[in-house]
């Protein structure tokens, strides 16, 4: 499912426009991305939490050549799933 098709999809369920549930729809996303930027976890109900951890510097070996490279740390989305969202996978 694409975001067009989500957007219609939330439209018909709340008995609204298009246009609005768009509009609806990227403030939400803008509050999600805020919040992380700031560090902060964002936790959404029955669907999971979402946080930014912080990857630190590591040292990798390229098989092939043999040879040691430093990858840089790097921020990483991480998402953990709620029980309530792994059950009803279970079932399906």
């Amino acid at each position: 499912m694409n975001n067009k098709e989500f957007i219609t999809q939330l439209a018909k369920t709340m008995n609204s426009t298009q246009k609005q549930t768009a509009t609806v729809f990227s403030c939400f996303v803008d509050a999600v991305v805020e919040q992380l930027s700031n560090g902060d976890s964002v936790t959404l109900g029955n669907l999971g939490q979402l946080e930014v951890r912080r990857k630190e510097q590591r040292k990798i070996v390229n098989p092939t050549t043999k040879k040691t490279m430093l990858v840089p740390p790097k921020l990483v989305l991480n998402f953990k799933p709620s029980s309530s969202l792994k059950s009803k996978l279970k079932e399906v």
